[in-house]
């Protein structure tokens, strides 16, 4: 699919808007904007979560969840030497090969643009050249002394990749798609509603703290209490040279991946099926997913209820997971804002099958 249904300047300014995990609170605010004359009612937790609310006509209507991650891998200042260089704490998981002369914003009283620094290879032994450069080794260089960084910026403050939002020949490219691509995706959901055709109180929830251990998705599961909940995220695509295809796990340009597992949840069966039915009755792309790694905000959506949560996900296939730049493609995207929008016209299916 080419990138016309795609609002290329919501997406663009959701995955450029910063917001390192514990620091969503602009993400938060934009998309309160968008959504706000669109729902019924929205809030925010004492987490950060947002909750936005599309309520059903449907008496005693049951709650069904969807849950989007707002945070993106970041880092947070610990120390700045007397040189003005910031050495750093990881927010989320990154691999450290790729942060060589990363571009980042240092988030303080004014943002500063910074550089990710390490000893250049002209000044490594040979032992060091053969070796995996740490998290520990890097520096971020604002290019000023140590005085003119403190003037903006203290220990505590965060730190977020700097990349622009770009199409790189038919695939968007981009920082945080991870999760912002699926955030982008519910943002369209919650806008298609309409309560006349939704058998379920359908709550839009967009998490903290996913990188760092789905936090915010513990408490959002636990104070929504959903019936029914599908976690939006994001899923390695592996087809790329040097891997085999049963390692690919999702294949870009395929669909929306309907997952079976993670290392975090083996999502429910009855959720599963109804996925595929929904998908397929109505000619839109998927493929299986089982991811042998890794979690979602799944677990908590399907664990955190007091009940427990009829529960599954839906992964857009991606390319350079937690890397410099991640890849997604157009059509992919629009299949998951698709199977959300005719999934939960489908819930009395769920509620008739417990």
């Amino acid at each position: 699919m080419s990138i016309e249904k795609i609002d290329w300047n919501l997406l663009k300014s959701i995955s450029e808007t910063p917001g390192a995990p514990g620091f969503e609170k602009q993400v938060r605010e934009l998309i309160i904007n968008e959504l706000k004359s669109y729902v019924d009612e929205y809030y925010t937790d004492n987490m950060g979560n947002l909750i936005t609310i599309k309520r059903s006509k449907s008496e005693n209507a049951k709650k069904f969840m969807f849950a989007a991650h707002m945070d993106e891998i970041g880092f947070m200042v610990k120390h700045i030497d007397d040189n003005g260089y910031i050495r750093f704490q990881t927010l989320g998981g990154f691999d450290p090969k790729t942060l060589t002369s990363m571009r980042v914003l240092v988030h303080g009283k004014k943002d500063l643009l910074g550089v990710m620094g390490c000893k250049p290879i002209h000044s490594m032994t040979p032992a060091e050249r053969q070796k995996v450069i740490t998290n520990e080794e890097y520096f971020i260089d604002c290019g000023l002394s140590k005085e003119e960084v403190s003037k903006y910026v203290k220990v505590g403050d965060s730190i977020t990749r700097h990349q622009n939002l770009e199409m790189v020949g038919n695939l968007i490219n981009g920082k945080s798609l991870d999760d912002r691509v699926c955030v982008y995706a519910l943002v369209e959901v919650m806008k298609s509603l309409n309560a006349e055709t939704i058998d379920c109180d359908v709550y839009g929830v967009f998490t903290v703290q996913e990188e760092v251990g789905l936090r915010g998705a513990q408490v959002a599961g636990h104070g929504v209490s959903p019936d029914f909940g599908i976690a939006l995220d994001v899923t390695v695509a592996n087809d790329i040279p040097g891997l085999s295809p049963e390692n690919y796990v999702t294949q870009m340009g395929k669909g929306v991946g309907i997952k079976h597992f993670d290392g975090g949840t083996i999502c429910d069966r009855r959720m599963v099926e109804l996925l595929e039915n929904v998908a397929n009755e109505n000619n839109i792309s998927n493929q299986a997913e089982v991811l042998p790694f890794g979690g979602t905000d799944t677990a908590n959506i399907q664990r955190m209820p007091e009940n427990g949560a009829i529960a599954g996900a839906l992964s857009i296939p991606m390319r350079y997971l937690h890397q410099t730049v991640e890849m997604a493609e157009p059509g992919d995207v629009w299949a998951m804002v698709e199977l959300c929008g005719k999934v939960v016209q489908e819930a009395k299916k769920l509620i008739t099958n417990r």
